[in-house]
């Protein structure tokens, strides 16, 4: 059928018929399984389907890092997703899509450095879909991480069209697994669970949850029979799968 197809499109005078009409197939096909596989694909869906699965293990403060208004999106709020944490509070930057005015408010810029009274402070530091945003992801993955004394969770996109906010931030980085498994580990951190909702029709966005010590929710997470011997949790992707 390849070479078919193949043969059909290097045709000198039809060529460019066939070459056309199977890209309008393939934006319909793609169209159709977004509609059809919604709930398995659709990125933010997917992402809070995951961190609704985690987000209850922990009980003490949780901060979500540059979270705007705290919304997930779909109705709801991050902070009721972490239904035992002890306490709950959002930092933001300047710009748009930055300072709310909300009560209890944060003031973080994720490339310069961290106040010291924040150190340390949460139990969870939380980041969804910002680190792509920061030219310095090396800074802000380290004051991220600077923020937990125990647990970071991380949403990044590993394929998604750019965009951006001239004047308030930029788009640089689709990091792979591997990358932001190294980041993390340079701050002292090990991920215990990465998974990706890895598809051909839509954005594919990474869930990385990375601890200080591993051992402590080990036995918590359930392990796939096809972790690896690290100990990281491959969760929807089989072993030998790669995000290409």
């Amino acid at each position: 059928m390849e070479t078919l197809l193949t043969g059909l499109m290097r045709l000198p005078l039809l060529g460019k018929f066939f070459r056309s009409g199977l890209l309008a197939l393939q934006r319909k096909t793609a169209n159709a399984m977004k509609r059809v596989a919604r709930n398995e694909i659709r990125p933010r869906d997917w992402s809070n389907a995951e961190l609704r699965k985690f987000a209850p293990l922990f009980d003490g403060a949780v901060i979500n890092v540059s979270g705007w208004r705290d919304e997930d999106k779909t109705g709801g709020h991050y902070r009721d997703y972490f239904s035992t944490a002890k306490s709950y509070g959002v930092s933001n930057y300047k710009g748009e899509s930055g300072i709310t005015g909300a009560d209890g408010e944060v003031f973080i810029d994720l490339e310069d450095e961290l106040p010291p009274e924040l150190a340390g402070q949460y139990q969870v530091a939380f980041n969804h879909t910002v680190l792509e945003h920061v030219f310095d992801i090396k800074k802000a993955v380290a004051n991220i991480c600077a923020l937990s004394h125990d647990t970071v969770i991380l949403v990044t996109p590993f394929l998604q069209q750019v965009h951006y906010i001239e004047g308030s931030f930029g788009d640089w980085w689709r990091p792979t697994p591997m990358c932001i498994e190294r980041l993390l580990e340079e701050q002292g951190f090990h991920v215990v669970y990465q998974s990706s909702n890895d598809n051909p029709w839509y954005i594919v966005y990474i869930v990385t949850i990375a601890c200080r010590n591993p051992e402590k929710y080990r036995q918590r997470l359930t392990f796939s029979k096809t972790a690896k011997d690290t100990g990281i949790i491959h969760f929807g992707l089989a072993e030998s799968d790669t995000l290409n």
